[in-house]
């Protein structure tokens, strides 16, 4: 989970080219503050990446709880990066919008928090279900599960949208959990 060092990041060059392309004006505030906020942090991480992603052991039985705010705010890579805020971008300037700053800024870091505790609660039924105790070891890091949230949100607020995922047309109202679904088995971890 160590970021390699000393290579050009093509996913965050990407990036900062997408967000030009956009204008800075375009973006509304606080999603602008959550793109700068991960791009500082992909550069400037607080600590190692396997010392600030959530895990059972970690936040729950070692009580390091300082990982649930660090965790979705670290990337594995650029590419991790890359597409998390691509995805942001968009959400953020729908979202941000409909909802105004303040009331989408509140989202965000309830949204933050809770989507790493929803992480270790899974994590702790599954060691427990299958009596597997490598569960309560799986570290995670990234954007997301924050983002999973808002695209569940915004299909809220925009209803009767159709999405294609994997090239099939799907409601979006279930296209969230599809691609959900489809994520794990494409990339899982």
């Amino acid at each position: 989970m160590q970021r390699r060092q000393g290579r050009i990041n093509a996913g965050l060059l990407l990036l900062l080219y997408q967000i030009s392309q956009v204008g800075l004006q375009n973006i509304p505030s606080v999603t602008l503050g959550v793109l700068a906020l991960n791009i500082f942090l992909f550069l400037n991480p607080v600590r190692p990446l396997p010392q600030v992603c959530i895990s059972v052991y970690e936040c729950f039985y070692r009580k390091n709880w300082l990982r649930l705010l660090l965790s979705p705010v670290h990337h594995a890579d650029d590419w991790h990066l890359y597409y998390n805020m691509i995805s942001m971008l968009w959400k953020g300037m729908m979202l941000e919008r409909k909802l105004k700053s303040i009331w989408f800024a509140y989202i965000i870091a309830v949204f933050s928090v809770l989507i790493g505790v929803v992480y270790m609660v899974l994590e702790f039924m599954f060691m427990t279900i299958l009596d597997d105790p490598s569960y309560e070891m799986n570290c995670a890091v990234g954007f997301s599960g924050v983002l999973f949230a808002l695209k569940v949100l915004n299909n809220h607020y925009n209803p009767g949208r159709v999405s294609s995922v994997l090239g099939l047309q799907i409601s979006s109202k279930y296209a969230c959990w599809v691609e959900l679904v489809a994520i794990h088995f494409i990339s899982p971890g």
